[in-house]
C-alpha cells in the first residue's frame, strides 16, 4: 500500500492543535503566535509538507500525469521510449510531462522536487551517470509517487527497474564478430560509471577472451557522439591494413563512430566491419545498413508503463524486468 503524503490534519494532531491553526501558521498568520508558528513550521519542514493546491491530488493520487525523465532527448532510443509512454497513457486518460535532465544529478533533483510539487502519479526516469544517492527516489514513496527507472538504472536492488538484455546484447554482438573470424576489435563504450557500459563491456570482453586467446581488443570510453568520432579516429590507423571491426555500445556511439570510419574514407564492410547495440534506426541510416543487436526503446516503454500501472493498482514489492534483445543482421561485417 503505497504511504498518503503528511496533512493539515497530521501536522495538527501530532501539536494537538485545531487544523485552522496549522493553517494560519503556515500562512504566518498575526493571530499565531511565534512560538506556535516555529513548531507548526519545524514539524511541516521534516514532514515535508507542501501546502498547494493539489491537496484532492494528494489524498487520491489522481493528477493524471506522468513524468518522463531522460538524461538527453538526442537519442533516438529515448523518443521511442517516450512514444510507448504517451501511446498507452493516453489511452488511460493520462499526460505526459518529458524532463531533460541534460546529465546533471543537480537538475536531475530539481526535476524530482517538481515532480512532486506538481503531483504527478508516477516517474519513469533514466538516472545520470553520476546519480549515487538514491534516498530522494525512496521519498517520492512517502508521498505516493511510484517510481519507475529505465535504460540507464541504479544498481540499488530494491526499487522498480525496467532494462534491456545488456548482457545478451553484448553477447550476441561478440558472438557475430567471432562467427566472422575477425580477433582484432575496437571497443567503443559510453560512460564507464554506468552500471549499463560495466555490464556491456564485462560480458562482451569476456565472450571474446573465451573464444580467442590471441584477440586483439582496444576499448575506449565515449560520453557522446562527439566523443566517439574522436575516441575512434585515433585507434583506426592502429588497425588499418588488418581484419578488425569496430563494436558501438549504443546508437550514440554508432553515430560518432561511423563519422570517423568515413571521414578516413574507409568502406564498410571491405575495410573493417561494424557492429552494435541499437534501436534500430541510426543502423538503417547508412549503407550497407549495420548489423545490430536489437534494444527496443518502444518495448522498453511498453514494459515500463505495464509495471508502472501494476504500481499504482497497489504492487509494493520491486522488481527488475529484461527485455531480451536479438540479432538483426545487415551488410556491415
Amino acid at each position: 500500500m503505497m504511504k498518503q503524503n503528511p496533512t493539515l490534519k497530521k501536522i495538527a494532531e501530532r501539536l494537538s492543535v485545531s487544523i485552522s491553526t496549522v493553517s494560519r501558521a503556515l500562512k504566518d498568520h498575526p493571530d499565531i503566535s511565534a512560538e506556535t508558528k516555529k513548531k507548526i513550521n519545524e514539524l511541516a519542514e521534516l514532514l515535508e509538507y507542501d501546502p498547494n493546491p493539489y491537496a484532492v491530488n494528494l489524498r487520491t493520487h489522481s493528477s493524471k500525469e506522468f513524468a518522463v525523465v531522460v538524461p538527453s532527448l538526442s537519442n533516438f532510443f529515448y523518443h521511442s521510449f517516450i512514444s510507448a509512454i504517451e501511446e498507452h497513457a493516453r489511452s488511460f486518460g493520462y499526460s505526459v510531462i518529458i524532463y531533460r535532465s541534460s546529465n546533471d544529478p543537480v537538475i536531475e533533483q530539481e526535476i524530482l522536487k517538481s515532480c512532486r510539487h506538481k503531483r504527478v502519479s508516477g516517474i519513469f526516469i533514466a538516472i545520470t551517470s553520476e546519480t549515487k544517492e538514491m534516498e530522494p527516489f525512496l521519498k517520492l514513496d512517502v508521498h505516493g509517487i511510484p517510481v519507475i527507472f529505465f535504460d540507464k538504472v541504479p544498481q540499488y536492488e530494491s526499487c522498480n527497474k525496467i532494462c534491456v538484455g545488456d548482457e545478451l546484447a553484448a553477447t550476441i554482438a561478440a558472438e557475430e564478430i567471432i562467427k566472422k573470424g575477425i580477433t582484432n576489435v575496437i571497443g567503443i563504450f559510453g560512460n564507464k560509471n554506468m552500471s549499463i557500459t560495466k555490464a556491456r563491456l564485462s560480458k562482451f570482453n569476456s565472450v571474446l577472451a573465451s573464444n580467442h586467446t590471441d584477440m586483439d581488443l582496444k576499448i575506449a570510453y565515449a560520453n557522446s557522439s562527439e566523443e566517439s568520432e574522436i575516441q575512434t579516429m585515433s585507434l583506426l590507423s592502429e588497425f588499418e591494413g588488418r581484419k578488425f571491426a569496430v563494436f558501438c555500445m549504443s546508437d550514440e556511439v554508432l553515430a560518432g563512430s561511423m563519422k570517423a570510419i568515413q571521414r578516413k574514407g574507409l568502406v564498410i564492410p571491405d575495410d573493417l566491419g561494424v557492429i552494435a547495440i541499437s534501436d534500430g534506426m541510426i543502423p538503417k541510416l547508412f549503407y550497407p545498413e549495420v548489423t545490430y543487436a536489437e534494444t527496443s526503446g518502444y518495448n522498453l516503454g511498453k514494459l515500463a508503463f505495464d509495471r508502472m500501472m501494476r504500481c499504482i493498482s497497489g504492487s509494493s514489492f520491486a522488481q527488475t524486468i529484461i527485455d531480451e534483445s536479438k540479432l538483426v543482421v545487415g551488410g556491415s561485417i
